[in-house]
């Protein structure tokens, strides 16, 4: 110590003390977690007149408490599981899959990668994004990291409080963009933690068989419907921050979605 001390004299040992006593501090401030600059609200305000896939009103609030009557406002809602911004859990496309209940809540904060196919959906309402499409992505920004949710940016959340939103073709077949069947197997190959679209559906509007449903949630995926808020988002960078109610065998449900930046 009297060798060390000689070394660095009195300046040299009271800057040691000094950082020394800064050092937990640093580490503590290391630790913290990085706060987000910005929140993206990736959620649609969910009413009665929100468009359905089945042209079914979505919602219906009932007041059964009232506060002038009651000292407090209570209501009661009826809703199916599958309206407004939802989330698909497996179980909406497979016989055994995990319900609501079960979905990892450490998957449900996640990378958000959003694939733009704004120009093709303008030109194809039905449009059918593609491995190419992703490809695309990947060429641009970089390969999808595993965890990630891909969101398909159709540009159709402007479409919302128009008709155009489902998109009713003559004889009742509707007409949105979603994913083509075969992108499952790429983004299941990347690690692909869930899939969210701003459209009605996870398939486009003119499927017959939902062929990406069953082999995305059958693979025990994710999905996300109806989404809003993706034109402001980043190809790459966003975290994705989702939650729905846990309900005990619920195929999916309304969920609270926002992304990070």
């Amino acid at each position: 110590m009297q060798r060390i001390g000689a070394r660095l004299g009195r300046r040299g040992i009271l800057a040691a003390m000094a950082l020394a006593a800064a050092a937990p501090a640093a580490n503590a401030l290391a630790q913290q977690p990085a706060r987000a600059s910005r929140v993206v609200e990736m959620t649609h305000v969910l009413a009665p007149d929100f468009p359905t896939f089945g042209g079914d009103p979505a919602i219906q609030v009932e007041r059964v408490m009232n506060i002038a009557r009651d000292g407090y406002n209570l209501n009661r809602i009826t809703h199916g599981e599958h309206v407004g911004t939802h989330f698909d859990a497996p179980l909406h496309f497979s016989a055994q899959g995990a319900d609501a209940a079960a979905l990892p809540a450490a998957s449900l904060v996640c990378p958000l990668v959003v694939l733009d196919v704004r120009a093709k959906a303008a030109a194809h309402a039905d449009y059918a994004a593609t491995p190419e499409d992703v490809a695309a992505h990947e060429r641009a920004h970089g390969r999808i990291p595993a965890g990630a949710c891909v969101a398909l940016n159709s540009g159709w959340a402007a479409h919302v409080a128009t008709p155009r939103f489902r998109n009713a073709q003559p004889g009742g077949a509707l007409a949105f963009p979603g994913f083509r069947p075969d992108v499952a197997p790429l983004l299941l190959e990347r690690g692909v933690a869930g899939v969210a679209v701003d459209s009605l559906s996870l398939d486009h509007g003119g499927s017959r068989d939902f062929a990406f449903h069953v082999a995305w949630l059958g693979a025990g995926r994710w999905g996300i419907e109806c989404v809003a808020g993706l034109a402001e988002l980043p190809p790459t960078g966003a975290t994705l921050v989702g939650g729905l109610p846990r309900i005990a065998g619920g195929t999916g449900g309304p969920a609270r979605v926002l992304a990070l930046l």
